[in-house]
């Protein structure tokens, strides 16, 4: 029989990718929703409710609206807005970071979909509190350089303008008053004592994210070389198909460059340590679309139907 699959906001970017990446998929109904009817709520509740899985692509409040439709006590919800990634009723969709995390998800009503800056931010982060490396009042700051693709529609119309402004050719940062919406579940996750400093760009490529954070090798525990880190990551990530932690000195491939886009198209998730023995700066390059997304959403279905993880993804 196969698994009745309702998407709540399929016309967004999300949305829009995860119905794509449906097509090929045969264990899997999909419930659609008549293009008029998209905003009645008693149409989106009968859906949600006949769902076995439904997706909700949703700003915030319009999230919590839907779960609150649901009266079928079978229907498990899988949201990728952030109105529940620090909620502890909820499963936070990152399996990697566990094999808790991955089982909460295996075994979940309710999941809630990683942020794309959180995703990266996260990855790296996540084992060098959990080993004791790094202490949680470290005072840590992060840059994350993101695709366009990432502000949604408006945002890609904007930069697809043919008449667009000329600051549109080059990178912007936002949220300068460090309000940024995934500030919460970053400190939440990971353990820290407060939030980080976090400068977003955008930049005028589609989609692929770099999220970077820069540390001092005397402030972390027990640490003497960027190679130590880098080798810890391979052992805490050694098992994972989605997380891909690179030899020390991998840059030199790319003639010391690293790219916010080089992972576009791509669903999984890679980590470079580089630096000397006094500073060292971790980044983790993947699709904001992709792991940072609709991978991540796709990715916690497969875990909740028990099938391959990586099923209907590219990797």
């Amino acid at each position: 029989m196969k698994t009745k699959i309702f998407v709540d906001g399929s016309e967004g970017t999300t949305g829009l990718r995860i119905h794509e990446r449906f097509q090929n998929r045969q264990d899997l109904e999909i419930l659609t929703i008549s293009p008029e009817l998209r905003k009645d709520e008693m149409e989106r509740k009968r859906l949600i409710n006949a769902s076995d899985i439904t997706f909700l692509c949703l700003p915030d409040a319009a999230a919590k609206e839907a779960v609150a439709m649901v009266e079928n006590e079978n229907v498990k919800i899988i949201d990728t807005s952030t109105a529940h990634r620090t909620d502890r009723e909820w499963a936070y969709g990152f399996p990697e970071l566990s094999k808790e995390y991955k089982t909460k998800i295996q075994k979940g009503k309710r999941i809630s979909v990683p942020g794309c800056h959180a995703t990266g931010f996260i990855s790296l982060l996540y084992p060098l509190i959990t080993k004791g490396i790094l202490p949680g009042d470290y005072p840590v700051s992060s840059f994350s350089l993101t695709g366009y693709s990432g502000g949604g529609k408006k945002m890609i119309a904007e930069y697809e303008d043919a008449n667009r402004l000329a600051e549109y050719n080059a990178p912007r940062e936002y949220a300068l008053n460090q309000q940024h919406k995934h500030l919460k579940e970053m400190k939440y996750i990971t353990g820290l004592s407060r939030e980080p400093l976090f400068s977003p760009i955008v930049a005028d490529y589609y989609s692929g994210m770099l999220v970077s954070v820069p540390f001092y090798l005397d402030m972390l525990k027990g640490v003497s070389s960027p190679e130590f880190v880098q080798e810890l990551l391979t052992e805490y990530y050694k098992n994972e198909l989605f997380v891909q932690v690179m030899p020390f000195g991998a840059e030199a491939d790319k003639h010391g460059f690293l790219s916010g886009n080089s992972c576009s198209g791509w669903d999984g998730l890679k980590i470079y340590v580089t630096g000397n023995k006094e500073r060292i700066v971790l980044s983790a390059h993947f699709d904001n679309l992709g792991k940072g997304a609709s991978g991540a959403a796709i990715q916690c279905l497969n875990l909740m139907l028990g099938c391959k993880e990586e099923e209907g993804l590219v990797l």
